[in-house]
């Protein structure tokens, strides 16, 4: 056996779903990158994973989010070395994040934000790469400053994490940004990131937008409740407009209320570009952009809480406040 190493593992047994276990440091292949993890951020598809872990009694290793510094590079890496600091969101099916070092492929990475501490940068991949494959790979808008100056953006769930950092983005490519939010503090939160309007997601929202003058908007990311909200974007949406959706929905959705608007229904799932091993390399690019961005001050960290230690414990409590749906930006863990 190599080399060993801290990490928390997934059990079979419910009560004790995760424990504390030293196991073999990750082999690398040609293209792989060790990192030494600092930080990790969590997300709702980390819980999702354990339950799927769980069910199949699966010991695996969860985690997507980190930063850290790289510690040993395969021989085919060319663009980074030991030392460099990087952060990237992993990939399904591999020893991950919640770990003391986890073996990710070159074509995720990207040099970590130098004015953000581990804990900032942490908190960023994985929700800028769902934001950012959303509009550009879906919605079609091009990344560069102002390119879609004039056009309009309304984002349900506003303060989560995607929509939080999506917020920012959106902003620098120069939209018109409508986020909804319903409590005092989440309202404040999609504020402070940027939003231009705030609507309430548990009141008639449609009506409000409408209001406000917007009555086809070309642009709608829904990051949450996706059966709850169909109906009332479907009306919303413009002709050859672009309904996004992040969560899967329970029920078959009523499709054909946009038939006769042209417009398109696409799902993101950042994860689809591993899982097919197409255009990997894109996700390792559009971290680059972010670093920049973050750097020369256009997006800043979406973390809000943080937690200490690698440790079962740790994850649990970390997930247990991730549950309910509710988090404000992102909850980052500090090895």
């Amino acid at each position: 056996m190599g080399k060993l190493m801290k990490a928390v593992v997934t059990t079979a047994d419910e009560q004790t779903p995760l424990i504390d276990k030293d196991i073999a440091q990750p082999d690398l292949t040609d293209h792989d990158v060790l990192v030494k993890v600092a930080a990790t951020a969590m997300n709702p598809v980390d819980i999702k994973q354990l339950e799927g872990a769980q069910a199949a009694k699966q010991e695996r290793v969860l985690g997507f989010d980190a930063v850290g510094k790289i510690v040993g590079v395969g021989s085919a890496v060319v663009n980074y070395q030991i030392g460099d600091r990087i952060f990237f969101a992993g990939e399904l099916g591999r020893t991950g994040s919640n770990a003391e070092f986890e073996a990710v492929h070159e074509g995720l990475i990207a040099k970590a934000p130098t004015t953000l501490s581990d804990i900032e940068a942490a908190a960023l991949p994985l929700t800028f790469l769902t934001a950012y494959e959303m509009l550009a790979d879906k919605f079609g808008i091009q990344m560069t400053a102002d390119s879609a100056h004039g056009k309009t953006l309304l984002i349900i769930n506003g303060a989560g994490g995607v929509g939080s950092i999506m917020i920012q983005l959106a902003k620098w490519l120069g939209m018109t940004v409508i986020a909804t939010a319903s409590r005092g503090e989440t309202i404040a939160w999609v504020k402070e990131m940027g939003a231009d309007e705030v609507v309430n997601h548990r009141e008639d929202y449609v009506q409000a937008v409408k209001k406000l003058g917007y009555h086809e908007i070309p642009y709608i990311a829904v990051l949450h409740s996706l059966d709850q909200h169909f109906e009332k974007v479907a009306d919303l949406v413009g002709t050859f407009g672009h309904i996004g959706a992040i969560v899967q929905s329970m029920n078959p959705l009523p499709v054909g209320l946009i038939k006769n608007k042209a417009a398109s229904l696409d799902w993101e799932f950042m994860f689809a570009k591993t899982n097919a091993g197409q255009n990997i390399a894109s996700q390792g690019a559009a971290l680059a952009l972010l670093s920049k961005l973050v750097d020369d001050g256009f997006v800043k960290s979406t973390v809000t809480q943080t937690l200490d230690g690698l440790s079962a414990q740790t994850i649990i409590n970390a997930q247990k406040e991730v549950a309910p749906g509710n988090m404000l930006g992102k909850l980052v863990i500090k090895y």
